[in-house]
């Protein structure tokens, strides 16, 4: 079911250290779910966590949507986003800002998250005055984040070993074992960063609604971004998921619902992904071979 999913955030994964650019959105698809009547049925919530296929046109439509309807209720305090990094927001910006201002803000990064995909939920937001938050790591933080075995604490021991296990299969079973727990960390990470945002937000919001965009492995309630909260802020967690790709009991108790929408072109990501670390091996090989070694640090920090 989550085959598509893992491995377009691989895809980000090595994108965001590898610098790939293989993936990227389809044309945008028609078709219309029901969100205004949905989102009544899982109010109220202090943060709603919108889990996405980061390849499927479908959900950035849906994403919009929520945006739209949640702020035509002014019941919208802070887009959170996965997309842009830590320490960017539009809030500065006018309702009038044109998308060349909001990529700046933003800092935002074309390569790893296209912007025809995600502009028109941004820009919705900063539409209707709404600021919208960048949350997650720079790549400066993902060697880091590799080394910090504190992290492996922020999980109990089977929800950490249900995330080692994501990863795994997330790579096709391509990656080094010696690999698994530091690509896990990235992934815990990310979502306590993400959390800390949300968190933020939530905590500035007057009784509005915040709304956090991001893949559906970070809004699993069992394993992502839910875990790190806190107490305090009561968060509802919607997979998006593709109609022909049926949810397991298993993966929707992840979830406080499960929105049906069209599917993604048909991919083989495991292809796609053993092409891309064959590619870049032999990259490092012929950097290596020039006798740049900082290079071939720089982008081989996690293949080993």
């Amino acid at each position: 079911m989550f085959k598509s999913r893992i491995i377009w955030l691989v895809c980000y994964y090595f994108s965001s250290i590898f610098l790939l650019t293989a993936c990227s959105a389809p044309t945008p698809l028609a078709h219309r779910l029901d969100v205004p009547s949905r989102l009544l049925v899982l109010l109220p919530t202090d943060a709603l966590l919108l889990g996405e296929q980061h390849d499927n046109a479908d959900h950035q439509r849906i994403q919009r949507e929520v945006v739209e309807t949640l702020a035509a209720r002014g019941q919208l305090a802070a887009l959170v986003i996965e997309m842009a990094v830590r320490g960017t927001t539009t809030a500065p910006l006018a309702r009038q800002a044109s998308e060349a201002d909001v990529k700046i803000a933003l800092q935002w990064d074309d390569k790893a998250w296209p912007w025809l995909a995600y502009a028109p939920a941004v820009m919705a937001a900063v539409q209707g005055g709404i600021p919208v938050v960048g949350a997650n790591l720079p790549r400066t933080a993902l060697r880091e984040a590799m080394a910090n075995a504190a992290l492996d604490t922020r999980l109990d021991a089977a929800a950490l070993q249900r995330q080692n296990q994501a990863i795994r299969e997330g790579h096709c079973d391509l990656l080094p074992a010696s690999q698994i727990a530091p690509m896990t960390r990235v992934q815990i990470a990310r979502d306590v960063a993400m959390a800390e945002h949300v968190r933020r937000a939530v905590a500035d919001a007057a009784g509005k609604k915040v709304l956090l965009i991001a893949g559906s492995g970070h809004v699993d309630k069992t394993l992502g971004v839910a875990r790190h909260l806190g107490a305090t802020v009561k968060s509802t967690s919607v997979l998006l998921a593709a109609s022909d790709s049926p949810v397991d009991a298993d993966t929707a108790a992840g979830f406080h619902a499960v929105w049906p929408t069209l599917p993604a072109p048909k991919k083989d990501y495991c292809a796609e992904l053993r092409k891309s670390m064959s590619s870049r091996a032999q990259a490092s090989i012929s950097t290596l071979s020039s006798g740049d070694t900082r290079a071939l640090t720089a982008t081989s920090v996690d293949v080993g």
